[in-house]
């Protein structure tokens, strides 16, 4: 796959020093003229609360901190939660999405993770449960929560991302959750994985080790020694607070930039072995069948991936004028290195500023300043990370992989914009 043509590095600055200069007085207007839009500027008219009157919350005391001792959000914001499908049954494998278009920055908060599980969420009791470490290894061990948290800690931020997102032959959904939401991001807190195995000392032959969780479905995934050898953690908390029970409580195997179902939650087992186990989860799953007939076995990195969640589908653009187009960009190999946004349908592409940080192996927020006159647009966005690799669109993955593909999409995703401002799923 080729890299993009050259591109001029100064077109975002000079774009965004424009919609500072222009955009500031378009805004001015804006509240002059009437402010608010749509259902937020009828009940601010219904109850008087627009200037000069003062507002009714300025009148009374509010609730005591007390009455949330553990803090909610706003009620105003009760329909940003996760996207669980009316649609497919949730049984035991069950599956609910982060609603990216409503989301800011690069962390998930904890109530909105992605969740993915295949037998459904146990509730274990840490003090009952323990990590067994066996296999080719010189002392057998097994550690209680204390135990593991005696090892020296380390936080990182990192993505995680389900390998079926989306699946192949499903890519019709309206909006930037329903396409991608089985993606989140979150800062991790635990302990080395390689510090575990080196307390129980490697022999020679161990190649492999097998992960094994608690849950119904004794989850099962192999995992390459290099890579536990890397940056693999075993986790027991998540944005500061313990591990939910939906994403591994009380431990889970961390594994950056592998696909998501080898981050092995509610983690039991670490069986140290020569060769993978070719469980269920390696064979019949995330296995991904070429047109040749043969089928890739191992697809271990989520590849260079970016959306754009505003404005993005199932929003809407209320007026002609300068507004900002902002997205997210990731990819397992290391760090995103730069991302293109097309405003013409894929026809030109300008560079996108990074917000820092730009992190390995974390999502990356990028964004465009843009003068939308009113008129249909698709608008697009390609990740390229720092390997030189660029995202592909749909149809250059199907001629390299054919139609029978089930797992690891990473195609770009086009929003189309009306006249009258609606954003749909252009590849819909």
């Amino acid at each position: 796959m080729t890299k993009p043509p050259d591109i001029d590095r100064n077109v975002g600055s000079a774009s965004r020093r424009r919609f500072l200069r222009e955009g500031s007085a378009l805004l001015g207007g804006a509240v002059i003229a009437g402010g608010l839009a749509g259902s937020e500027a009828r009940a601010a008219e219904n109850t008087g609360n627009l200037p000069p009157n003062v507002p009714e919350w300025m009148k009374t005391p509010g609730d005591p901190m007390g009455t949330q001792p553990y803090g909610a959000p706003s009620p105003f914001e009760k329909d940003v939660i996760k996207n669980v499908s009316k649609t497919l049954p949730q049984y035991l494998s069950a599956s609910g999405r982060t609603p990216l278009q409503d989301l800011d920055g690069i962390i998930t908060p904890n109530g909105l993770f992605y969740e993915r599980h295949h037998g459904g969420v146990p509730t274990i009791d840490p003090a009952q449960h323990r990590l067994m470490l066996n296999g080719l290894v010189d002392r057998p061990l097994i550690f209680t929560m204390d135990d593991i948290r005696r090892f020296p800690s380390e936080s990182h931020i990192y993505f995680l991302e389900c390998s079926g997102n989306p699946e192949y032959k499903k890519p019709y959904g309206k909006t930037a959750s329903d396409l991608v939401g089985l993606l989140s991001c979150a800062e991790w807190t635990g302990v080395s994985l390689k510090l575990v195995l080196q307390e129980a000392g490697l022999q020679p032959g161990a190649k492999w080790v097998v992960a094994e969780g608690a849950d119904s479905a004794a989850m099962t995934r192999s995992i390459p020694i290099e890579k536990c050898l890397d940056d693999a953690m075993l986790a027991y908390s998540q944005n500061g607070e313990r591990l939910r029970p939906q994403q591994g409580y009380p431990l889970r195997l961390l594994v950056p930039g592998f696909e998501g179902n080898m981050n092995v939650k509610w983690l039991r087992r670490l069986h140290v072995t020569a060769e993978p186990a070719y469980s269920r989860e390696e064979t019949s799953k995330y296995t991904d069948p070429m047109p040749n007939g043969t089928a890739r076995e191992f697809t271990f990195y989520m590849e260079a991936k970016s959306i754009i969640t505003r404005p993005s589908g199932g929003q809407r653009l209320t007026a002609p004028g300068f507004r900002e187009i902002s997205g997210i960009a990731w990819t397992g190999r290391g760090k995103v290195s730069r991302v293109d946004v097309s405003v013409d349908d894929g026809k030109s592409w300008q560079q996108a500023q990074l917000q820092e940080p730009v992190l390995t192996r974390a999502l990356t927020r990028f964004r465009l300043p843009w003068h939308w006159d009113g008129k249909p647009a698709v608008i697009q966005s390609r990740a390229i990370d720092e390997t030189g690799y660029v995202q592909p669109t749909l149809a250059e993955l199907l001629a390299v992989r054919g139609d029978n593909y089930v797992y690891h999409n990473n195609a770009i995703w086009p929003w189309r914009i009306a006249e009258d401002g609606e954003i749909t799923n252009a590849n819909a």
